[in-house]
């Protein structure tokens, strides 16, 4: 990109007003920022001209220890601990240092480099409602970063599934009103398929072209499962670009391949490519929560055929959408709790020891009392999984699902 494209994307950093609340309590870095969004201010309306003065080396110099100090402050403790505001400061930070490093040099070494700062932006600092301009500057980098990184990257698009008639032990609705929900499902805790309640969704035919999703967020770090299930010995978690994931997981035969099965799973990835949220609604039925403006969790679940996640439950209500591909899953009762051998650990006490898909009774003899309902979630469903309803979850394809946890 020519110096006055990036000059144009970089009227998108914030102005001071727009930060001005969480950095008045830190004087020194207070005083940081005024600088270089002046400095920034001054490169702007000189065309770029600007960029050779001494106050340039002085903002450049200021905004890199800004970054290392309060990735210091965020690594001192448990990261649980660090306040919003650090971890605001932080992202900001890395804004201005990308615009720097570009304003100096756009070749694609910089570029790579850069991505990585956005990453570290976005994963350790907090960009939620950071201000204005932040999701529209973050689409631009993103694409800008992806357009010239990977241009030549091509993957398939996901075929679309027929619909078939298929086991499902729990009652399925189309499309049910609020009302309807709520008597049938919520209030009584009943498990439920609900059909054609988001075919609304630009997702279910995006989402299947793989291409999309690498131009929207194949520069995005994200942490992947590897290994089918996470209570065996050798799982483990990596942080890898969406590209190799994509790339590694959706281009040819797994099973021929070098790779294991990875899974992109219950991540965030909605609040890190906020894009994405265009193509996807919050259901309305996640209105009937316990406590007024109660948050909505948006978890990601996309990976290969034969990601399995065990029986385990959730502490909240779940509607599981279906994107594309198909999952077994297999459900049984908070009553059942006693019979499913929960682990002893801290860890896994929400989650199962035995196999849903092929019991042991021999080995967990408890689990022949349990009333285990099965059934087929495919493209276009949402499954109601009740609060500390146990659930196994299978994919029998490709498959990308979103789900959608509130109390």
């Amino acid at each position: 990109m020519e110096l006055v494209g990036i000059l144009e994307m970089s009227m998108l950093l914030p102005k001071y007003s727009d930060i001005e609340h969480y950095v008045t309590l830190e004087p020194q870095t207070s005083y940081i920022f005024r600088f270089i969004i002046q400095n920034i201010s001054n490169i702007q309306q000189s065309n770029g001209k600007h960029i050779l003065s001494n106050d340039t080396e002085e903002a450049e110099y200021l905004v890199q220890s800004l970054v290392d100090k309060y990735w210091e402050r965020i690594h001192t403790g448990h990261f649980s601990q660090v306040s919003q505001d650090i971890r605001k400061i932080y992202a900001v930070g890395n804004y201005f240092k990308i615009f720097y490093l570009l304003f100096r040099n756009s070749e694609v070494e910089q570029l790579a480099k850069c991505n990585e700062i956005l990453d570290q932006a976005i994963l350790l600092g907090c960009t939620q409602n950071l201000y204005v301009n932040n999701v529209r500057l973050q689409n631009c980098l993103q694409k800008y970063f992806s357009a010239v990184l990977y241009a030549d990257l091509r993957l398939p698009i996901i075929k679309s599934l027929q619909r078939q008639l298929l086991r499902c032990d729990i009652p399925q609705y189309d499309c049910p009103s609020i009302d309807f929900f709520r008597k049938n499902c919520f209030e009584t805790k009943c498990p439920a398929l609900l059909l054609n309640s988001i075919s609304h969704w630009s997702a279910l035919e995006k989402w299947r072209d793989l291409n999309y999703i690498i131009k929207i967020a194949g520069n995005r770090t994200v942490p992947v499962e590897i290994g089918s299930n996470y209570t065996s010995e050798e799982w483990s978690q990596q942080l890898i670009k969406i590209r190799d994931f994509l790339q590694r997981q959706f281009c040819g035969n797994i099973k021929d391949s070098e790779f294991e099965i990875e899974y992109l799973a219950q991540h965030e990835l909605f609040d890190q490519v906020p894009e994405l949220m265009k193509d996807i609604r919050i259901p309305d039925y996640c209105i009937l929560a316990t406590k007024a403006e109660q948050k909505v969790d948006i978890k990601a679940w996309l990976g290969p055929k034969g990601t399995i996640s065990p029986l385990h439950y959730d502490p909240k209500h779940n509607l599981l959408c279906q994107v594309f591909g198909a999952k077994t899953v297999i459900l049984a009762a908070p009553e059942d709790s006693s019979n499913l051998y929960p682990h002893k650990t801290q860890f896994l006490n929400n989650t199962s020891q035995i196999d849903a898909i092929n019991l042991d009774l021999q080995k967990y003899p408890k689990s022949a009392n349990v009333k285990f309902l099965q059934l087929t979630i495919q493209e276009g469903d949402c499954l109601y999984i009740p609060k500390k309803w146990w659930h196994y979850v299978r994919a029998e394809t490709e498959s990308f699902s979103v789900s959608f946890w509130w109390e």
